[in-house]
């Protein structure tokens, strides 16, 4: 285990899979704390089965992450559990594909409101603990908002994915700048994926075969593989790895930035 984040505490929300999970693991393995936030009962089996895979200190606290009290009661176990946090991962996200002219406005909402509306509240509610935990760090504390390469690029019928992507990358943006200005001790970066074998992807894939766009999920990774000139999807700790970068005091000189772990994708 490394002691880069030794005494420190994370929050991973959507930590019981996917990229979530890898980046609770890579975290862990630094040295931190993490706290899981996730919808999933704290009852599940599946929350028992992410915590051990997790080396070292690791907690769970139900979170939704588009209910303001719900990160407010979150803050408020971990400030009474731990008194500090130090590193904040906004990763929870869904995608909601269809195309525009049939999807739903209350679909559309839902998807607004998990990957813009979570991010703000994270920000919002762990910004007391973030700044009095980054007064004794070197470039502070961190928040890492987990958008997307489709906050740059556009996909066929992910319209209201890609346009919250777009704005959780400006967000981030805009909270660097802003904690800069008023000399809040917090960076603000964002990490945008390619595409990475994840259940998200699977279940997003499995839902344009039920509406006729492939004959089967394959078809589509097989798609977007080729489509990227590593030519193959990602890993979920791929794209944890730069995460955990982005938490430790390596990292201390980086705000408002975007690193980009696609394979080349928008390279081409």
């Amino acid at each position: 285990m490394s002691e880069e984040l030794s005494g420190r505490v994370a929050l991973v929300t959507g930590g019981v899979r996917g990229i979530g999970l890898a980046a609770a693991q890579k975290l862990a393995a630094k040295g931190a704390k993490v706290w899981i936030g996730d919808l999933t009962p704290e009852t599940d089996d599946a929350v028992a089965a992410a915590l051990e895979t997790i080396d070292g200190g690791a907690a769970y606290v139900h979170l939704d992450v588009t209910e303001e009290q719900s990160w407010i009661d979150a803050m408020a176990r971990i400030e009474a559990d731990d008194g500090r946090l130090d590193v904040l991962v906004n990763n929870a996200g869904i995608d909601g594909t269809g195309r525009i002219q049939d999807m739903s406005l209350e679909l559309w909402r839902k998807v607004q409101a998990v990957n813009n509306d979570g991010a703000f509240l994270g920000v919002k509610h762990g910004f007391k603990l973030l700044e009095k935990s980054g007064k004794d760090r070197k470039g502070g504390s961190s928040v890492i908002n987990v958008s997307s390469v489709m906050g740059f690029v556009a996909f066929p019928e992910s319209a209201a994915y890609c346009a919250s992507k777009g704005a959780i990358r400006l967000f981030t943006k805009a909270c660097a700048v802003e904690f800069a200005a008023y000399g809040v001790p917090i960076r603000a970066n964002s990490v945008h994926p390619g595409f990475v074998q994840t259940p998200l992807l699977d279940e997003g894939f499995q839902r344009m075969v039920t509406r006729g766009v492939a004959e089967k999920a394959q078809d589509l990774k097989d798609q977007v593989a080729a489509s990227t000139p590593v030519n193959r999807l990602a890993e979920p700790d791929e794209i944890a790895a730069a995460v955990a970068f982005l938490a430790t005091e390596e990292a201390s000189y980086m705000t408002g930035s975007e690193v980009v772990v696609d394979g080349g994708y928008l390279a081409r």
